[in-house]
């Protein structure tokens, strides 16, 4: 177990390099923060000779403190109310590249874990990466049957540094927590808690590779968008071999242009190829940077890189859809009753204030393009209100968040006159009226009442065997209460209340037993009795 001194000494290192890039000067400055951490702040600033005023690069911060503090960042980057506006919108810009570990390394990596040669794995792999990353790398190849491939290796020692870094993040956070107030409301707990299972998912690339079989067999069905097919022979725990992509990256606009693809159809196609997985399946891409999505010769979106996915469980999803759905429509009575019926905030508010607030957000919103008012400014709204109204932060949403932000980044690039409410209503009312129209509640409730019924034979055999049957022999009739011989000579309560009650005697009364027992013998004798 790392000790708390270890603890302190890298959070000291780390609050220098923050410190030296003003990214702590935020923290100095908001109200809300413990005053302890505005102290902390402050001393590390001032111990780095560091003035308030000048740039500051919150992403190159987290880039120079290492790999677990990026994918760090990149997860803070969705959280406006814990960081601030400013630091989250300077760390959309985290891009997650590293230089690239020598191949000599890679190719050993892979030798040892599949306990063979590379040479019987891949006729060849190109030495020079496509992409390097914080977690792995990826190497164009071929294998030993002819198909283009592309390799992914972790890096060498990476998850040794994240399980340290990760304990100190889980160390510091729940000493912030435990302040209380406006740190307990925020729950930092729970965002590292987040944060960790994302990472050790990315961390092993078994993981990565059924996320993208699973995702690949959820969106089977929808025209325009792929996934790569999965190399099993090829993939383990440090390795993943999947089907190479050629295709222009989404973000080069003007090579799109040229190679004659509708930028319109395509924006529009991702934000439904989103909605699809998010809310018709309940399990969505959570990496879907610039890089990761790439536009094949037939318009098909093709997407890679399954470290990082999110999941909604049906109930919520469909708070999401009325959600969405209401907000598109100005229906912020709804939506409120929604946040309360989901219990995000306290049932002692009003919803009729909560109903106004919500609409300060979204009436602002409608009707306009993303380049005038967005799908992460409704958030950072959303965001400001949750003080007022004692809303707790809901861990299995952040993913979503995060994903709804680069969605709209992207969309906008494409086609920076399009509107998300617009593109996402049509498909989210359709999704409602299918999910949660008379039909469908009929047909759940008749889904539900079958399962029930076909529980009950195991029920009745459940209680049969917690109450069986009596047996052949006739039922005991009711015997005296008889006083035995160990009960002389002691107190019934007193027993009582030790437990005793008539299974322990004391020596005394066994004792008194006995001279009244040789007393009737003998007055028996002198009678002539016997």
């Amino acid at each position: 177990m790392t000790t708390s001194a270890t603890h302190l000494f890298r959070l000291a290192r780390w609050g220098v390099t923050l410190a030296r890039r003003r990214a702590l000067v935020g923290i100095e400055d908001d109200p809300n923060a413990p005053a302890p951490i505005k102290r902390l702040a402050r001393l590390a600033r001032l111990a780095t000779l560091t003035g308030k005023k000048g740039e500051r690069d919150y992403a190159g911060a987290f880039r120079a403190i290492g790999p677990a503090a990026i994918k760090l960042g990149q997860t803070l980057a969705t959280r406006p109310d814990l960081v601030g506006e400013e630091a989250a919108y300077n760390l959309l810009s985290l891009q997650d590249d590293l230089p690239p570990v020598d191949f000599a390394l890679i190719k050993q990596s892979i030798e040892t874990s599949f306990d063979q040669p590379l040479e019987t794995l891949f006729s060849e792999v190109d030495p020079e990466p496509v992409g390097a990353a914080s977690i792995a790398q990826v190497h164009k190849a071929r294998t030993t049957d002819g198909r283009e491939v592309a390799v992914k290796v972790l890096r060498p020692g990476i998850k040794k540094k994240f399980v340290e870094d990760i304990a100190t993040y889980e160390w510091a956070a729940a000493h912030v927590e435990a302040m209380g107030g406006e740190a307990g409301r925020l729950r930092p707990r729970a965002t590292i808690a987040n944060f960790k299972r994302w990472s050790y998912s990315e961390l092993d690339l078994r993981r990565e590779a059924a996320s993208a079989s699973e995702l690949a067999e959820n969106m089977s069905g929808v025209d325009g968008y792929c996934i790569p097919g999965v190399d099993w022979d090829r993939t383990n725990g440090r390795v993943l071999t999947i089907e190479w992509v050629d295709g222009i990256k989404i973000s080069r606009r003007e090579d799109l242009m040229a190679a004659g693809h509708d930028l319109n159809a395509l924006s529009q196609r991702l934000v439904i190829s989103f909605l699809t997985q998010a809310i018709s399946a309940g399990f969505f891409h959570a990496d879907m940077h610039q890089g990761n999505l790439f536009v094949q010769a037939d318009g098909t979106i093709a997407a890679i890189d399954f470290g990082i996915m999110g999941r909604i469980d049906r109930r919520a999803r469909q708070w999401l859809a009325e959600i969405l759905y209401g907000l598109t429509t100005g229906n912020y009575k709804r939506v409120a009753e929604i946040h309360f019926e989901a219990q995000y905030v306290p049932s002692y508010h009003s919803v009729g204030e909560f109903a106004t607030a919500l609409r300060a957000v979204g009436e602002p919103m409608r009707g306009k393009p993303v380049k005038e008012l967005s799908v992460g400014q409704m958030l950072d709204g959303l965001f400001a209100i949750t003080r007022d109204f004692d809303m707790q932060t809901q861990p299995h949403l952040l993913l979503l968040q995060k994903t709804m932000v680069m969605v709209e980044g992207i969309a906008t690039q494409l086609n920076p006159d399009i509107n998300m409410w617009d593109t996402a209503a049509p498909y989210v009312r359709d999704w409602i009226r299918d999910e949660l129209g008379p039909e469908a509640a009929v047909a759940e409730r008749l889904k539900e009442d079958a399962q029930t019924f076909l529980r009950l034979p195991d029920l009745i055999r459940r209680i049969d065997e917690r109450f069986p049957a009596k047996g052949g022999a006739p039922e005991q009739v009711p015997l005296p209460d008889i006083k035995l011989m160990s009960d002389f000579g002691q107190n019934t309560d007193s027993a009582s209340e030790q437990g005793g009650g008539k299974s322990g005697g004391s020596w005394s009364g066994y004792f008194v037993a006995g001279l009244v027992g040789a007393g009737a013998v003998l007055g028996a004798g002198f009678a002539g009795l016997i």
